[in-house]
């Protein structure tokens, strides 16, 4: 592979020191779109569960605090902060976790972006284009990326967060996107069902999520899932109850 000629910002591995236990072979989270909201919440209850979590979100200092709750909690990370939808920084990222570890056992695909609330015929190019770039592209870029990375692991699997908007008035971008993405994780969950990687569509309770909050302002929060609740919902249903035996602070801090 060739480098490209602008390289992406390497990753980060996390602040902290960890302990490394040669005993131990950590489990390895790819979440993109972790800095915030319900993804930021699965790094964090992964980290919590013992998982090394190679977080990817395009706001250093959003993943920085990420960082921060994560090892307070005794799980460790490493930090990528780049933009899903730059095609070589994603080969590189990949690429990075091959030459690692290896594999990658679970990857949770948590990044999206939510153009306003418009009437179709009001839709602005640039919004829609973002859509496009964040919800489909870059979806379909990854899958060819990280399905080896899966495969390569005993039980590799991809969770995907549908949100179902698609034919809702004023949600046209956003709703034809998000639709399009939960088409292709459809099609490459029907084709892996025998050979992998499991390929799994959860439907996330109503959180208080900031892309929410701008979906419905003025609606009351306080009726609304935390997403910490939401995530171990998920992630027990996805992976099983935590083994008390994973006990986080094992997992070692890694530079890619």
């Amino acid at each position: 592979m060739h480098p490209p000629a602008a390289a992406p910002p390497p990753l980060a591995p996390s602040r902290g020191r960890c302990q490394t236990d040669a005993m131990t072979d950590p489990r390895i989270a790819l979440v993109t779109g972790a800095s915030r909201g319900l993804g930021a919440a699965f790094a964090e209850a992964l980290g919590a569960r013992g998982w090394h979590v190679v977080a990817v979100a395009r706001t250093t200092g959003a993943l920085e605090e990420l960082d921060d709750r994560i090892r307070a909690a005794g799980g460790s990370a490493t930090l990528a902060p780049m933009d899903i939808t730059v095609e070589e920084a994603m080969r590189t990222l990949c690429r990075g976790i091959h030459d690692r570890w290896g594999r990658a056992d679970l990857w949770v695909h948590a990044a999206v972006h939510a153009a306003p609330l418009t009437p179709a015929g009001h839709l602005d190019a640039k919004d829609l284009d973002r859509s496009i770039a964040v919800n489909v592209r870059a979806t379909g870029i990854l899958i060819p990326f990280v399905e080896p990375l899966l495969r390569a692991a005993r039980a590799g699997t991809a969770l995907f967060l549908d949100d179902p908007r698609a034919g809702q008035k004023f949600f046209a971008a956003y709703g034809a996107t998000k639709a399009a993405q939960i088409a292709l994780a459809r099609s490459w969950q029907a084709e892996t069902v025998r050979t992998g990687p499991r390929v799994v569509i959860a439907a996330p309770a109503p959180m208080p999520t900031a892309t929410r909050a701008r979906f419905f302002p003025g609606e009351d929060r306080a009726a609304l899932t935390p997403c910490a609740a939401e995530a171990g919902r998920i992630l027990a249903e996805v992976l099983g109850p935590a083994s008390p035996d994973r006990a986080a602070g094992n997992a070692p801090s890694a530079s890619l």
